[in-house]
């Protein structure tokens, strides 16, 4: 798979059927640890059980819903119950409103505890997310390797390395048309920490 080289500034990024931006320095590297630590040890991380082919097994990763309602969000055969969203939470969602000024209600986190921990093939394209969900993506911690693929296009495919500190935002239709994930990696990393910001309707 192709590593994609793009600018890092937030310059519009189109490929067929999506567009994405990314901002490798989003965050200050202290501001990015500070906020890592902080999210580490204030988060109420959870590890649910997922059900795939009839096998059920605990997902590879911790998570935690975070909202401004009480709307559940549903993924994967799971129903998440938000807890209310943070100081904290709040005021990263307020810097990335700087860029894009979408009303997101509800931040995702997932903790990447080592290589192991990883998140498959998917798309962030459930109903209650709306037409076209714009997802805004931002990393703390080690870096990791975010695959892409088109759904019926084989050889649009690549992967893109989110430094600390980065917001990734996808948008346009590509939640309906492209797949993403985290894969495994053998080589010894440190933990990671992953928010994406979504709007439910």
């Amino acid at each position: 798979m192709n590593i994609l080289k793009i600018p890092d500034d937030g310059t519009l990024i189109r490929l067929p059927d999506a567009q994405f931006r990314y901002f490798k320095h989003f965050f200050s590297a202290l501001e990015a640890q500070q906020l890592y630590t902080q999210l580490e040890e204030q988060t109420q991380w959870q590890q649910d059980p997922i059900t795939v082919f009839g096998k059920t097994y605990s997902q590879p990763r911790l998570t935690a819903l975070y909202a401004h309602t009480t709307t559940p969000y549903r993924y994967s055969g799971i129903t998440m119950h938000p807890q209310s969203i943070t100081p904290l939470l709040l005021t990263i969602q307020k810097k990335i409103n700087t860029v894009i000024p979408e009303p997101f209600t509800t931040v995702l986190l997932n903790l990447y505890r080592d290589g192991n921990d990883s998140n498959g093939w998917h798309a962030d394209n459930e109903k209650e997310l709306g037409e076209n969900p714009q997802i805004a993506s931002v990393s703390f911690g080690a870096e990791r390797y975010f695959h892409c693929k088109h759904r019926t296009l084989k050889d649009m495919r690549f992967k893109l390395l989110l430094h600390s500190g980065s917001l990734l935002l996808m948008e346009g239709k590509m939640q309906h048309h492209w797949l993403h994930q985290l894969p495994k990696t053998s080589r010894t990393i440190t933990p990671r920490i992953n928010l994406t910001f979504r709007k439910l309707t």
